[in-house]
This record gives C-alpha cells, sequence and structure tokens, in this order.
C-alpha cells in the first residue's frame, strides 16, 4: 500500500512539475501575469522558474536525486508562500499547504520504484 501511495504522488508530482515548467515558457494569461506580478515575479525571470521546475521535475525520477528533488521541491513552495505573506495574500499561502506536505510525505515514504 505505501508503495501504491508514493507512486501516485510521485508520479502527481512529476507531472505537476513538467507542468508548470512547462506553462512559464508560454505567455502568461491575465490572470497568471497578475498573479506573478503580485509576488514579485517578474517576466524575465519566469523562464528560470521554469527551468527549476523542469529540473526538479527530472531529478524526482531517479532514486539517486529523488531527495534533492523533493527539498527543491519544497523550497519552492515555501518561497511561493512567503512571497504570497509578504503581498498580503493570506489565502494563496494556505492554499499551498497540501503541495508542501506532498514533497515531504514523498521524502518520508521514499523511492517507490527502488528495486534491488
Amino acid at each position: 500500500m505505501k508503495i501504491v501511495i508514493s507512486s501516485i504522488l510521485l508520479l502527481a508530482s512529476v507531472a505537476l512539475s513538467l507542468k508548470h515548467g512547462w506553462d512559464a515558457f508560454q505567455p502568461p494569461t491575465p490572470e497568471q501575469a497578475k498573479i506573478m506580478a503580485n509576488l514579485g515575479i517578474t517576466r524575465s525571470m519566469a523562464p528560470f522558474v521554469g527551468g527549476l521546475s523542469i529540473i526538479t521535475g527530472l531529478l524526482l525520477h531517479f532514486p539517486r536525486t529523488f531527495f534533492i528533488g523533493n527539498i527543491i521541491s519544497a523550497i519552492t513552495i515555501l518561497l511561493i508562500m512567503a512571497l504570497s505573506l509578504r503581498a498580503g495574500d493570506v489565502r494563496t499561502a494556505l492554499i499551498e499547504i497540501p503541495f508542501l506536505a506532498v514533497p515531504l510525505i514523498l521524502i518520508w515514504l521514499k523511492y517507490p520504484f527502488n528495486f534491488k
């Protein structure tokens, strides 16, 4: 059961990382532009954030980089929460809490596909 839960969380985390990374390289929608401006993320910073997100998603695929990928993911989510709180957007910071729990739970559950 632990392997099933870990596998589902891992696949969801990888998919979200890659999707958010890809979206950072696309022209932002007006809503996305507003959110980025509210957080203080400029349009020129978006490719760096997107690249970090894609790298994080790729790191999660491999047992040797699984831990560091989850740490980077958790730090990124904490950064978003901190920027939201600095902007006075408590709602967004609270919405990020379950997303912060995912990499921490994955670290606890460990890499699911470790065939030794």
